[in-house]
Formats: structure tokens, C-alpha cells, sequence
């Protein structure tokens, strides 16, 4: 093994991310200018989504590789660099795409005066919570995001209609949060007077994934809709909960349901299949199923129960054959709909999908807007003979079979990373001292497998010819200053979510205008219910570390799976644990003065359990 060799590889990947300058610039002619610093590397592409993949030139003054492309007109972009063939995501941008198997960073060319439905504006904002909750139709605990409008916490009275909003394939339940910012489309809209108050609900659309024993078709993305696992979860266990623990209207006339592409197709298929519980149905770059018992053969009935049917797509969508094809046999079966269409923004994209929301929100849980829509609404486009259609060789080509990294065995992991032609690939683990050389396959997969630290929660990335690369098999991703890492998180560890019990799981809220992070105990959601002063939560403050974020105590740290699980034990009474420097605080935990994750999980274990 050629322990010099890694070693210097391993200084030079952390001076790349260390020394790397801003990568971006937007130039007022609407063109950007992408940089990126890597000494390391013989060739060097950036992919946006705007313009494609175009080389970058090497600067031996800068040390910079670049290149100016568009312009483009303002929006969010995806982008990575390509390195020598293998794609990296952009080490100086904080902003990423989350997602099970690529990983992109997000490129933000600003609109001028806040003309962007998804700008974020100087208006009041509601707060963004995560959630568990254990779903007895996967036999384990599932996630979700909830996002509550501005008045929910000052208005305490008032109960809100609620949007399903699902993301499309082999995208997480972050991606309408942080890639199509529904949050803040619809702040933007209930500050102008634009759209109802109400809560969005964003669901995982592959659950699958979260399962201990794969489906019989192992590492293929969820596509079977209706009676499926993901339908029985959303209205057996989802639904409930969020209207057990949010104060909802519980009734399909203050329910709706939607989706980009998969999102799309598991949100037709799932509000048409329950019309007594969804009244407005949206699809944004999707279609589903054409044979849903007693709804397209039934008309008259059919439309009564729906205020609002909304379809959306692009003309240069590789969906659209399939899209128009379906709003026309809407039209067939004399169902009524609204059809809106794109010409301008890249095909299948969340430029598309955030423009589609901000249509629709414009429209949930107003019966007379959404009825002059549904009146107004043109019948679909004749077929030219010539439109994209979604088929199985589409469907390989887009979504090929994936690598398992990391795969959990019972005291191993292997991780695996797929580089052909790179000379050198190594795992580098905060665990570790030293990087671990990884041995290639006749198929270029380069694999190592850790018989340590198995049972410990640790980011880890690959070093690529000297290029730090986050492992792009894994959804778990650090939400780290600049340079992200991998997450390795064993699903038997004792911490892990997955492998709980149906336990009530308290709700880990983010605060945007404050900046601030909390988890609130499931006692105490919607209020605290401890009448005497000497029962109230304890407060322990977490202090994110140099080069953390708000999210890194709980998506690396698990501080809220750790209080969830303790509380339920009745080790420990319940807690309030927050990033905020307000109010006082039993004990104050700060990152930095730990090396490592596992330690600073066993330090906050040990303050946990003197809460007594």
C-alpha cells in the first residue's frame, strides 16, 4: 500500500477545499463566470443545466479553471464539475440539490426586484419541521417536512388546509424545500394577498429505500402507484399523523395533492383513488394511470367531487408525449382539467416545477378561482406524431442500475465508487488517521470494506486522484460549509430512527427569519402541556461547529433521535434542544471542542441522561 502516496493526496484534497475561491460569479450582462481550483486535475467541464457541459480553461497564474457561459435568464440551476470524468460537487457553494443518487450543486442567478415567485423576499415567514413517525404499512419509522405558514404559531387557534406536495424519482423529501422552495413561494404569495394560508406537507415518494430488505427489484427507484406501499403510508400513517399533531380542516375540501414527475403520477394516482379525501389535484411534468375504477367512466360524478384538476408540462419535456396524451384522453372521457404548457425552461426541470407551484397555490382552497380556472380550461393539444415519449429504454437510461455504497452488512460496510479510469481512489473517514486505499474491479468500481466504527454515525468521502468527491450512492449528505460529505449511518446503530419502535417522535423545526434550529419534544408540539414550572422541558444548547450549519446537530449529530428514543425509555424527562443563544440553558454543548461526530454524540448522550 502506498501510504506516502494517499497521504499527500489527502493534504492536497483538503487544501483544494480549503483554498478554493468563490466559484460563481453572475455578470450583469446575465452570463456567469463558474471558477474552480484543483491543481490535481488533467481536464475540467462544468454541466449546468442551462447550457449544458462545456470545458474550462486552466489559469497557471491562479491556479483556476474557468469558463463564461449564457446568458441565462435568472433562476436555480443544478451544476457540478467534471473532474477527469468523475463529477464533483462545487466545494465553495453551500447550496446543493439533495437527492438518493446524483449530486449537484444549486447556481442562483438573482432576478432583479424580487420578480422570482421562489425569491426570497423581506416578507413574514413560516418555519420548516421535520418529522418522524412510525408507519405501520413499512413496519418502521418513516420522514417527512412540514412547512407551516407565518400566522400558525401567532394565531393558535386556527386550524389550515393542507397540500401534499411530493417530489419526483430518486429525489428526497428536501427537494420541494431546497431545491423548489415551496416555503417561500408561498410566503411570497400569503403576503400578497395571492394564496390561501395553509400547510404543505412534503412525503418521501421512494419509502422503499428505507426498509431494511430491499425490493425484489433491488436498487431500481419505486414505480408501481395506487395500492402501493408509498399510497398506503401517505393515507394510513402520514395523513394521520399530520392531522393528529398540526391543527388541520380535515375534509377533501381543504385537501390537496400533488407532484412533479413521480411526485406527479403518485399524486394523481393517489387523489383519484380517494376523491372523499382530496378535492384538488395537481401534476406538474406527469400522468398516471388511465384504468382507476369509476372515475373516468363516471363523469358527472367525477367532476362534482373535484374543484381543481391541474396539469402541467413542458413541450420539450421528455415527458410530454405521455402528459398530452393523457389530457387528452381527460378531455375523452369528458373529465374537466386545466392544462398549462412551457416552451422555455429546459424540459423536466425544477425551473419547470417551481413555476407550476406557484400557478397552483395561487389557486388551492379557493372554490371560484378554481372553478373559472376549470371552466377556461382548453382542451389538449392535437398529437403531432412527433411528441417524446416515456418508455422502458428511456427509463434505463435515465435511472441505470445504481451501486450500493454504503451497503450495511452485519459487522462490515463496503463502499463502493465508480471511476474507471482514475488511477487512485481512496476512503477517507474523520475515523480514520489515514486514508484507506480502494481496490478496482474489472467493471472500474473501486470498493473497501470497514470492519470498524461500524456501529457509529461519521461522514466519509472519496479521494479521487486527489480530488475529495461526497459518494454519490448516498442520499445522506453533511450539510456542511462548503466541502460536503458523505454520511455514513448504520441502520442498526442504537440511535437510528429506522430501526425504532412506534414511539412518539418530537419535531425538529427550523426557524428561517431567526436562523435557528430546535427540536421540541412530541409532549410539547403545539404548545407546552407542563402546568408546573419544576416540570417544564430543560433547554441544552448545541453550538454548531466551524464549519457546520443549523441542520449538522441533528441530520449528522441525531440529537433528536437520541432525545426521542431516551424520552420514550423514560430515561431521561423531556427536553428542548435548540441552536438558539436565547433563554437559559441547563447545559451548552459546542461542536468544536470535539474531533469527531461519534464524539460529540457520546457528550451530548452523557448531558441527555442527567436530564432525569
Amino acid at each position: 500500500m502506498n501510504y506516502k502516496y494517499i497521504l499527500s493526496s489527502l493534504f492536497a484534497g483538503w487544501s483544494i477545499m480549503a483554498a478554493a475561491q468563490t466559484s460563481t460569479v453572475c455578470n450583469q450582462d446575465g452570463t456567469v463566470t463558474f471558477k474552480y481550483k484543483n491543481d490535481h486535475a488533467k481536464e475540467v467541464l462544468v454541466d449546468v443545466q442551462f447550457a449544458g457541459r462545456n470545458p474550462m480553461q486552466y489559469d497557471e497564474n491562479t491556479g483556476l479553471w474557468t469558463v463564461t457561459l449564457g446568458p441565462a435568464a435568472p433562476d436555480m440551476y443544478p451544476y457540478c464539475f467534471v473532474v477527469d470524468g468523475v463529477s464533483v460537487m462545487d466545494p465553495q457553494c453551500d447550496q446543493y440539490f439533495p437527492n438518493e443518487g446524483f449530486k449537484n450543486s444549486l447556481l442562483e442567478i438573482p432576478s432583479r426586484q424580487g420578480a422570482l415567485a421562489h425569491d426570497i423576499k423581506d416578507v413574514p415567514h413560516g418555519t420548516v419541521d421535520y418529522i418522524h413517525y412510525y408507519s405501520k404499512s413499512l413496519g418502521a419509522t418513516n420522514q417527512a417536512i412540514v412547512c407551516l405558514p407565518p400566522s400558525y404559531f401567532t394565531d393558535k387557534e386556527k386550524k389550515y388546509p393542507v397540500f401534499y406536495l411530493i417530489s419526483g424519482t430518486t429525489d428526497t423529501e428536501e427537494v420541494y424545500y431546497k431545491v423548489g422552495r415551496a416555503n417561500y413561494i408561498l410566503d411570497n404569495l400569503i403576503a400578497e394577498g395571492a394564496a390561501e394560508e395553509m400547510i404543505i406537507v412534503m412525503p418521501y415518494g421512494n419509502p422503499y429505500k428505507l426498509l431494511p430488505a430491499p425490493p425484489e427489484a433491488a436498487g431500481m427507484p419505486q414505480t408501481m402507484f395506487g395500492k402501493d406501499v408509498f399510497s398506503l403510508d401517505l393515507v394510513n400513517d402520514l395523513m394521520p399523523y399530520v392531522e393528529q399533531h398540526f391543527r388541520t380542516i380535515n375534509d377533501a375540501d381543504h385537501r390537496a395533492i400533488g407532484g412533479f414527475s413521480r411526485g406527479g403520477n403518485q399524486g394523481l394516482s393517489n387523489g383519484l383513488h380517494n376523491l372523499d379525501k382530496f378535492s384538488y389535484l395537481c401534476s406538474y411534468s406527469s400522468f398516471t394511470s388511465t384504468t382507476i375504477p369509476g372515475v373516468y367512466d363516471n363523469a358527472d360524478d367525477t367532476n362534482s367531487k373535484i374543484h381543481l384538476f391541474w396539469l402541467g408540462v413542458g413541450t420539450d419535456d421528455f415527458l410530454y408525449g405521455n402528459a398530452r396524451d393523457y389530457m387528452e384522453f381527460l378531455d375523452k372521457h369528458g373529465i374537466r382539467s386545466v392544462k398549462e404548457f412551457t416552451h422555455d425552461k429546459f424540459g423536466h426541470t425544477w425551473m419547470n416545477a417551481k413555476y407550476f407551484l406557484d400557478k397552483t397555490l395561487r389557486l388551492l382552497f379557493k372554490p371560484e378561482a378554481a372553478e373559472a380556472a376549470m371552466k377556461n380550461g382548453q382542451p389538449a393539444p392535437a398529437a403531432t406524431g412527433q411528441e417524446q415519449q416515456f418508455t422502458a429504454g428511456v427509463m434505463a437510461r435515465l435511472f441505470p442500475k445504481p451501486i450500493v455504497s454504503p451497503e450495511y452488512k452485519y459487522d462490515s460496510i463496503v463502499f463502493r465508487f465508480k471511476a474507471p479510469d482514475a488511477k487512485q481512489v481512496s476512503f477517507v473517514s474523520e475515523m480514520l488517521d489515514q486514508p484507506l486505499a480502494m481496490q478496482r474491479d474489472s467493471d472500474g468500481i473501486w470498493q473497501v470494506e470497514i470492519e470498524d466504527h461500524v456501529n457509529e454515525t461519521y461522514t466519509y468521502y472519496f479521494l479521487v486522484d486527489g480530488t475529495p468527491v461526497a459518494d454519490p450512492q448516498n442520499m445522506y449528505l453533511a450539510p456542511s460549509k462548503g466541502f460536503k460529505p458523505s454520511i455514513c449511518d448504520n441502520p442498526s446503530n442504537v440511535y437510528h430512527y429506522a430501526a425504532m419502535a412506534d414511539i412518539e417522535h418530537g419535531i425538529v423545526s427550523y426557524d428561517i427569519t431567526k436562523g435557528e434550529a430546535s427540536y421540541i419534544p412530541a409532549c410539547c408540539a403545539g404548545g407546552c402541556c407542563c402546568k408546573k414550572e419544576e416540570e417544564k422541558p430543560a433547554i441544552i444548547r448545541l453550538v454548531p461547529g466551524k464549519d457546520d450549519t443549523i441542520e449538522s446537530w441533528f441530520k449528522i449529530g441525531g440529537a433528536d433521535v437520541m432525545a426521542d428514543k431516551l424520552i420514550a425509555q423514560k430515561k431521561i424527562r423531556p427536553v428542548i434542544i435548540t441552536t438558539s443563544d436565547k433563554g437559559e440553558a441547563v447545559a451548552t454543548l459546542r461542536a468544536d471542542d470535539y474531533k469527531t461526530w461519534p464524539e460529540r454524540r457520546q457528550a451530548l448522550e452523557n448531558i441527555l441522561l442527567q436530564q432525569k
